[in-house]
């Protein structure tokens, strides 16, 4: 019983070890597994169990391995995971320095997960597998199984990581304007924001959807639809502001969302224009879509690159 309560304390102490190199809350960490706080608290000061199923969910949120949480490793990217920087965590909303959601460092992530996206949007998920998949991560494939339990597992974690990204980026969009046509002008450069420098990710949220079980499906379906709510939320705010009917303010949204979940399938990096300035005309596009007429202030083009050879 000694040996199951140490054993219990130690795996604790490496949870709140990890939680705290990822730069994580225990409150924000908690929501991502679904837990209470209590909960998680109590894991971390060794009064309850971990189950296998928990523990890997705390590695995939926390950016770190089982092998490490058990004590398998002393590394803290564990066992044969090349060290890397750990994968930026949303801040607790309301937290965000001004700004920051327009700020992408690198996505650094573990190199299993790395592999698993280059796969899946160069072959599709159904031509991945978990072999080609250890391949591009350097790795073994009984070494990918020790992460990762499956393919699904890793498009889901993928997706996640996407929906993760967004929501707090539009949150905090949003808290940076303080009128409906503001609060929709940078939503919609968030989204573009984001499907531009994270195209890769972008991508697979668009085509892979499919690939989800119906359980999965429906959990990544209805965060997109929250999404889809906020932004339909500010489109009445501001036609409201301006005094304009709302009769095809719905269908409006669903088009503004699409011209900004397309962008994967043209945009480039070493193209003519940059993210910012992409996405500050669209935050122009969608305002004129609306019928609400652009302002100075609602989409400053930045960069100093033009905006000649978009597709046409």
């Amino acid at each position: 019983m000694r040996d199951a309560n140490r054993d219990r304390h130690s795996a604790g102490a490496r949870v709140r070890q990890a939680r705290i190199a990822a730069g994580l809350s225990l409150r924000a960490t908690a929501q991502q597994l679904r837990v209470s706080p209590a909960t998680l608290s109590a894991v971390e000061n060794g009064k309850t169990g971990i189950s296998i199923p928990r523990l890997h969910a705390l590695a995939t949120v926390l950016g770190t391995t089982v092998s490490w949480l058990v004590g398998e490793h002393e590394s803290l990217t564990g066992g044969n995971l090349r060290p890397r920087e750990r994968l930026e965590s949303p801040a607790e909303p309301g937290t965000e320095s001004p700004n920051a959601w327009r700020k992408f460092p690198s996505l650094d992530i573990d190199p299993v997960l790395a592999g698993a996206i280059s796969a899946f949007v160069e072959t599709g998920y159904h031509g991945a597998t978990m072999r080609s998949i250890a391949r591009r991560a350097g790795m073994s494939v009984p070494g990918v199984y020790h992460h990762y339990r499956d393919k699904q597992h890793l498009l889901v974690r993928a997706l996640d990581l996407t929906m993760d990204e967004l929501h707090w980026r539009v949150r905090a969009a949003r808290r940076d304007a303080d009128t409906g046509r503001g609060r929709v002008s940078h939503v919609v450069e968030a989204l573009a924001l984001f499907h531009t420098h994270h195209r890769e990710l972008a991508f697979i949220g668009a085509s892979e959807m499919r690939s989800l079980t119906q359980d999965n499906r429906r959990r990544i379906t209805n965060s997109r639809n929250e999404l889809q709510y906020i932004l339909d939320e500010d489109i009445d705010t501001a036609l409201n502001e301006e005094n304009l009917p709302t009769a095809r303010a719905r269908i409006a949204g669903r088009a503004i969302t699409t011209m900004c979940t397309s962008l994967p399938q043209w945009f480039r990096l070493d193209g003519p224009a940059t993210p910012e300035q992409i996405a500050a005309e669209y935050a122009g596009f969608a305002l004129d879509l609306l019928g609400i007429r652009v302002r100075g202030s609602d989409a400053i083009v930045r960069g100093d690159r033009g905006l000649e050879g978009f597709p046409a």
